[in-house]
Formats: structure tokens, sequence, C-alpha cells
């Protein structure tokens, strides 16, 4: 193996210029067009990227529009170390104080969409690849960096990556945290619905949010009422410390609740605005499907009210949060986001939820198991040992409840790009990512290529 310590800062103003060309493209998934399965914007997003990457001097393929990808070294795809990293991003949502698509720097922190979550961590492993192939260090395998465009709402693009491409066995994907990540969650989604009640508060419209693994920061209901609703609100605000207001609105009532978006996968960082406003109305004196959902599950997310809270030692809580809400037609319909450790039977969670819901309907929408790779394996190892190399941190292997390509592969982990001390802004208003970090960051991915991949 090639001696791992490498100087990658001269690579640092061609990254950041590459990666403020990303992130003002609005990469948001959309209706499919022709040569464009996931909309035009897409299709433009990963063309871009594929550019970038030629103008490195990599060998590209776009295929069929649902993956690209860039490689370097010999041999045969499925013995390839992969890099697995997308490009699709989630809807903007409330909040920002910046162009969400401009790519602003200050000081060491460029703001946008996608800058964290994941075209950041995609041009770190991008120029990480660039940095071995300019030192000459020979590979005695293929390096293959796989670009999606769909991670962030169902993985399509890796499905029909594998009916028609080779997909490696072992690789990781730059879209979580560090040190490596061994274990994902299982993930559960489900639809509750149930009727509005014609007694109590009467609701008028509710809809909020648009992804499941989304917590919405902000949610409106337009109810039914006068200006004598207006104090009870705000003792409502006062009684949980929530930003809670109401206005008059053609002779109805408007309610906005704030509260604080993030990511499914880490909703004790966030505060769920549905769960608020679902208690809100409540309070306000709401019933039917609204008064079940704000008791069992309003602003909890580890399961408590639906009977599902449970942990184990090795992956920790499960977790659960509420991403979409819709009143219409007189019918509630909201939507869960489940993430399950690695000892829970999956099988049994619609029944048990179903068990302690009056009035409500539980559906199950999809699911997957969690993924799991030993700590010992020869890609754990040597990936730990590059973080360590360029850090001096501890070496060790974590659990998460994100989900993230690592899992398209037999033997896939997750790996960076946020180190353990960063604030997580993945989903949220004003996603920025640190500049500097994410230098650190191609100096690990580089030092890792070399030690999985170099001879």
């Amino acid at each position: 193996m090639s001696n791992t310590k490498m100087n990658v800062e001269k690579y640092r103003d061609q990254m950041i210029a590459t990666l403020k060309e990303w992130v003002a493209i609005p990469s948001l998934k959309a209706d499919p067009a022709p040569g464009a399965p996931f909309g035009p914007e897409l299709a433009r997003m990963l063309d871009t990227a594929l550019m970038s990457c030629r103008e490195l001097g990599f060998e590209t393929r776009n295929v069929d529009g649902y993956v690209g990808e860039a490689w370097m070294g010999e041999g045969k795809d499925e013995d390839a170390l992969a890099i697995l990293a997308h490009v699709d991003v989630v809807p903007v949502g409330d909040g920002w104080t910046r162009a969400p698509f401009g790519g602003e720097i200050e000081g060491s922190l460029m703001y946008g969409r996608g800058t964290s979550d994941d075209k950041g961590p995609l041009a770190a492993a991008l120029y990480a690849m660039h940095a071995v192939k300019e030192a000459g260090i020979p590979l005695k395998r293929k390096v293959k960096l796989i670009i999606g465009c769909d991670e962030e709402s169902g993985m399509e693009d890796i499905a029909h990556y594998k009916k028609v491409a080779t997909m490696p066995r072992d690789g990781f994907s730059p879209d979580a945290t560090y040190p490596v990540i061994n274990i994902e969650k299982g993930g559960y989604h489900y639809r509750l619905s149930g009727p509005l009640s014609p007694e109590g508060l009467q609701v008028l419209s509710f809809s909020v949010g648009e992804r499941f693994n989304v917590i919405p920061g902000s949610a409106t209901a337009l109810v039914a009422g006068d200006d004598r609703l207006l104090p009870e609100v705000e003792k409502i605000s006062r009684k949980y410390g929530w930003p809670v207001t109401a206005q008059l609105e053609d002779g109805a009532v408007r309610i906005t609740a704030t509260g604080i978006n993030g990511h499914a996968a880490y909703p004790y960082i966030a505060r769920n605005a549905i769960g608020q406003m679902l208690i809100t109305l409540r309070d306000l004196g709401a019933k039917g499907a609204i008064l079940e959902l704000a008791n069992k599950v309003g602003t909890q997310y580890l399961g408590e009210g639906l009977g599902i809270q449970v942990k184990d030692a090795i992956s920790g809580d499960l977790t659960c949060s509420m991403g979409i809400i819709r009143v219409e037609n007189g019918q509630v319909s909201a939507t869960l986001d489940i993430r399950t450790p690695l000892l829970v039977d999956g099988a049994r969670l619609a029944q048990v939820i179903q068990n302690h819901l009056e009035g409500v309907k539980v559906e199950e929408l999809g699911s997957h198991g969690p993924h799991y790779v030993p700590e010992s394996s020869e890609l754990v190892q040597g990936l730990l040992s590059a973080y360590h190399e360029v850090t001096g941190r501890e070496k060790k292997a974590i659990a998460i409840g994100g989900g993230t390509y690592a899992r398209s592969l037999k033997e896939g982990v997750a790996f960076g790009a946020t180190f353990p001390e960063d604030p997580d802004v993945a989903h949220q208003a004003d996603e920025h990512v640190n500049l500097d970090s994410l230098m650190q960051s191609m100096q690990i991915f580089a030092n890792a290529i070399i030690r999985l991949a170099g001879k």
C-alpha cells in the first residue's frame, strides 16, 4: 500500500467553485420527462456533475438519467471500491435567511440546500479521487464514484442501476457522519387516517409537509371561530413555550405554529410543527382523528403513545416522526416515519400501532430492514484508520437512524462527511457546510481510497 499521507489543499479553490456551481441548480425531484426520470432539473444536475468529473479527467457514464458513474483504475465493476453520493435535495422549506441556491460564502461556511446533504461530500469525494489520480498512486482495483438522483425519496435510481449495471460489493457513502456508521436502522412508513369530528372546534384546512423524512418547522391551520380564540391561542403558546400565533382571516381564524425543522432520522434535535399544531387544536376543542393524533403522537418522537417505544444496546432508540398531514373532504391523513433498532421485529409494528389508536386506520406504505456490517471487517477498519490518521480521533463504529446508499451494497457503510461536533443542518433552513471541514474530509477520503484500493 502506498503512503497515505497527502496534501489536498491545492484543490481547495477548484473544489469550492465546483460545489458553488452544483448548489446553484435546484435539483428537486419533479415529474418525469424524456431522458429525465426525476425531472429536468435533476437531469441538468446529473449532466453538470458528470461534466465536472470529465473536466478532471475521469471516464463517465450516464445510466439512463437515473445514476451517473465516474471511475479510475482497472478491474471488474463488482470488485471496485464504490463511493456513493447523491445530487437530489429536499424541498427548501421555511425560515431561510440566505438564498437557498445561492452558495453564499460567509467566513468558512457555504450556505445552500445540498451543501451538507449531499453535494458538498460528493465534491470532497470527487476531488479526493482526483488527488489520488494526480499523485500517480497505483491502484489494485477500480474506484467508482456512483452519483444518484433519488436518494431522498425512494432510491428508485439505485433500483434501476442494479437492473442494468453491476453494483460493486463494497464501499462507502459520504452522506452521514464520522467515524464510521456500520448500522443503519430499519425504516417504516405508515399512513394514519380518520374522520374529522362534527363536534368541537371545526378545522377548515390543515395541510403541512411534503416528504416523509422531513420534519416541518412551520404549520398553519384555518379554523372556524372569531376573536375569542385569539387569547386562547396565546395561552396555549405560553403553556407549552412554543411560538403559536393566531389572526382573523375571512371570518375564520388562521393559526400558525413555529417549530424547528429537521431530518426524520434525528427528531430529537427538531421540534415538529405538525405536533405543535395538533396539540394546539386539541386544546382549543378539536375532536375525532385530530384529538387522537394529538394524544398519541403530538410532539413525541420515541413512539411512546403508540406503544412502540423500544431500544437495544447495539443500535439505540426507535424514533418516530410525523412528516405530512392533510385535512381534506372531512378526513385527516398523516404519515409516520419510523426508524427501528436492529432487534425490532418490524412485521409487528403496524398491528401494535393500530391497537393503540381509536378511530384511526393504519396503513403501511413501505419499509426496509436494518443494514449491518461487522466492525471487524476490512472495509470498516480501513476507513477508521483513514479517519484516525487525519484527525487523531477515536476509531469506533456507530449506528444511525438515517438510511443511506450504503445499504444498497452487500458490504457498505456510511462514512462522513459531518464530524461529531458539527451541528446537524441537513434538511434544515440555512443548510450549510464548513469548507475547512470539507477539505479535511477530502483528505480523509483520499487516504481511505489509498488504503482500500491502493497497491
